[in-house]
């Protein structure tokens, strides 16, 4: 008999190595639940909240985790084998020599997820956020990482054979290392630090020294281009992802990505939503290399958004 789990709330539960194959547990409430060895192959866990489970070694092959909450998750060497994964929050869970062979993860939330020495050969990574994840060692020979956000991400010694990077184009070891060269040589970089001026205080650095082609992208605000019409006039924050996106989205099409951005400036309604700005805004560069930037209220902005952010990116 079928386990009817959907819907209960099983936060923090040991469900050690429980039996759970087939179970329908969408929508359940697993916050902080022990389910290490767990078998849940076939599983339903559509909408499940799993944020900080501990899911080391289960068997979730052919489970559904379609818009899930597994945020902080322990997936250590968890076999996910064409599970689905889409549209799921996996930011900064512990996926660490887990086996992702073909899984689903499109429009998967993988922001500084761990994936060091995971299999994920065949798996469909198209739109991800992979902004600032560990991919160190891991597999992804056939992957298809188009348009995914890779930002930050670290692919030391990891296998890309034939795989669909970003740009849709099939990885080559050869081709890659040419085209990191010539970027190389067309965009030098120069961070600028004296003590003889204020020192930052967010991430951006005094002065950054360029030379190459000069991209200027004009400023952006909260339109999502779905709707065509502002959203979440109410949240700073989430405002400003959705400048950030749209700001992506051109430096994307001219051949840029965020490491290339020396300069911004950023328009505030009200300078006391600073901090919150800054933290999302943040998440976006290095420290050590953000570009530079000006922060400055102002009275009204367009359609009366929150924010608006403009960038100069040299390429």
């Amino acid at each position: 008999m079928q386990t009817d789990l959907a819907g209960s709330n099983l936060t923090k539960a040991n469900l050690k190595k429980a039996d759970l194959t087939k179970a329908n547990i969408n929508t359940a409430n697993l916050e902080n639940a022990n389910l290490q060895g767990a078998n849940l192959t076939k599983a339903n866990l559509d909408s499940a909240n799993l944020e900080n489970a501990n899911l080391q070694e289960a068997n979730l092959t052919k489970a559904s985790l379609d818009s899930a909450d597994i945020e902080n998750a322990n997936l250590q060497e968890a076999d996910l084998k064409l599970t689905d994964i889409s549209d799921s929050d996996l930011s900064e869970a512990n996926l660490t020599n887990a086996y992702l062979v073909g899984a689903e993860l499109v429009n998967a939330n993988l922001r500084k997820v761990c994936l060091e020495g995971a299999s994920l050969e065949a798996a469909n990574l198209y739109n991800a956020d992979l902004i600032g994840a560990n991919l160190n060692g891991a597999n992804l020979r056939k992957a298809d990482l188009t348009d995914a956000n890779i930002y930050g991400a670290t692919f030391d010694n990891a296998d890309l054979t034939d795989a669909i990077m970003p740009d849709g184009e099939i990885y080559n070891l050869e081709t890659s290392t040419n085209k990191q060269l010539k970027r190389r040589k067309s965009m030098e970089r120069q961070i600028i630090q004296t003590e003889s001026a204020p020192a930052p205080v967010g991430p951006y650095n005094q002065a950054i020294a360029a030379t190459g082609k000069m991209l200027f992208v004009s400023g952006q605000i909260a339109i999502d281009t779905r709707l065509n019409e502002i959203v979440y006039t109410d949240d700073v924050a989430k405002q400003t992802e959705q400048v950030m996106t749209n700001l992506e989205a051109v430096l994307t099409a001219a051949g840029a990505q965020w490491s290339n951005v020396v300069k911004t400036t950023v328009f505030l309604k009200d300078m006391n939503d600073f901090a919150t700005v800054n933290g999302v805004y943040g998440k976006y560069f290095d420290p050590d290399t953000a570009p530079a930037r000006a922060c400055v209220e102002v009275s009204r902005l367009p359609k009366d958004v929150l924010v608006e952010i403009d960038c100069i990116a040299v390429i």
